[in-house]
């Protein structure tokens, strides 16, 4: 099984990771055989042609790479059958073509890929045989190139569902958020956002666009009060907020959805009661002289619950409990529903069904048609995907695809 978040050490090297927990021993057992293990490793990586450094480091190499750590660790263990959760959830679209072509080799030596994927455009374009459920039960199996994107997408909800969507012409109003010349280092005091300027007026969606880690998480950050800029301001509403803090920008009416569910959105050991006042539990509707107004504060998260159809819809399980599409639903709709002059949405669809990405989509498109500012930032650069054998695609409906591909 190859979790949607990966399951590695971060400081420990790409053979250490790999053979975790099932390392070949020297010396009477009293020492891991390391020469043995990154032997067995360049061995796998000749044969199923992944090109990966047994002694870099996880915290080193790319997210593509380390998907290949995780395939890399199963096949290390003689797996026959892999079974791959949202893989490409956090991958570029070169990665993602990567991806698919080591499903290619694979296949072709024999081995079984399950692949779950809320993607039409990857069913299409990598099964042989596709699975549909649809509330817990399999509703069909169908050959990849006998049917369609709509007729998948229709099998999913439960209805025909629009694929694609013509955006309204708006006309924006006042500026709302303004970045000048903002330059901000990462973590390594590394230079990843050099002298950027833009502004985003009322009823306006400003999209940024490119490959993960080109400088797009440390922008977010000093925007919304995650990171101090090195140069640079940033005006909210005419105000200079370049120095407040995370607190300040949201009781000024900045929400912001997350590039990292876990590390950002969520506390994963919170119920969903408490994760949805995160940031607002100081706000009159949920504090009554200084302390949390549970009752106001349940109310809120069944709304968010039924809302943005979050599952299971109990308030009272932990975050840590639901899957990665609920967990993003959750976020969404805390943030969302603040009440926002500006949403600052990195991948604000993520790992979520397509029945859940299109209600995202329609939802930042009323928050336009309200006057909102919307900064909009994604790796996608087309809601088209290619397909293997044809020229169709998919990008929404409701529902989960399984994909089992032999």
């Amino acid at each position: 099984m190859i979790h949607q978040h990966f399951m590695l050490v971060d400081p420990m090297t790409v053979a250490e990771n790999i053979a975790l927990g099932n390392e070949p021993r020297k010396w009477f057992g009293l020492a891991v055989d390391t020469d043995r293990v990154r032997e067995e490793v360049a061995e796998l990586n000749d044969r199923y042609g992944f090109a990966v450094d047994p002694d870099a480091r996880i915290e080193d190499v790319s997210v593509g790479v380390q998907q290949r750590v995780e395939i890399l660790k199963a096949l290390y263990r003689g797996a026959d059958t892999l079974i791959l959760d949202e893989p490409t959830a956090v991958l570029t679209p070169q990665e993602v073509e990567g991806l698919f072509e080591v499903f290619d080799e694979l296949t072709a030596q024999g081995k079984t890929i399950i692949f779950i994927t809320h993607k039409l455009g990857e069913a299409m374009r990598t099964a042989d045989e596709i699975t549909v459920l649809r509330d817990g039960k399999a509703v069909s199996t169908v050959e990849a190139d006998a049917t369609t994107r709509e007729e998948l997408a229709e099998l999913m909800v439960g209805r025909e569902v629009l694929l694609d969507h013509e955006l309204e012409p708006s006309t924006p109003g006042e500026t709302v958020l303004d970045v000048t010349d903002l330059v901000a280092t990462d973590a390594r005091d590394v230079e990843r956002v050099t002298g950027v300027d833009f502004s985003i007026r009322e009823g306006e969606v400003f999209g940024i666009a490119g490959v993960d880690g080109n400088g797009q998480a440390e922008l977010v950050e000093a925007i919304t009060g995650l990171r101090r800029p090195d140069e640079g301001t940033v005006h909210f509403r005419g105000e200079d907020v370049t120095e407040d803090s995370r607190r300040e920008r949201i009781e000024a009416g900045m929400a912001y959805v997350p590039e990292d569910r876990h590390e950002r959105g969520l506390v994963m050991d919170f119920d969903l009661v408490e994760n949805a006042i995160l940031g607002s539990q100081h706000a009159p509707e949920f504090a009554n002289n200084g302390r949390i107004d549970w009752e106001s504060a349940r109310d809120h998260a069944e709304d968010v619950i039924e809302t943005y159809d979050v599952r299971p819809p109990d308030p009272d399980v932990t975050a840590e409990s639901l899957s990665g599409g609920n967990q993003q639903k959750a976020i969404v709709g805390r943030e969302f529903e603040r009440d926002p002059d500006l949403v600052v949405a990195t991948h604000p669809p993520r790992g979520v069904d397509i029945g859940a990405t299109e209600f995202i989509h329609d939802q930042i498109r009323a928050l336009r048609k309200e006057g909102r500012a919307i900064l909009l930032v994604s790796s996608k650069l087309d809601g088209r995907t290619a397909t293997r054998r044809t020229d169709r695609d998919g990008r929404r409906g409701r529902g989960d695809e399984r994909l089992r591909r032999r």
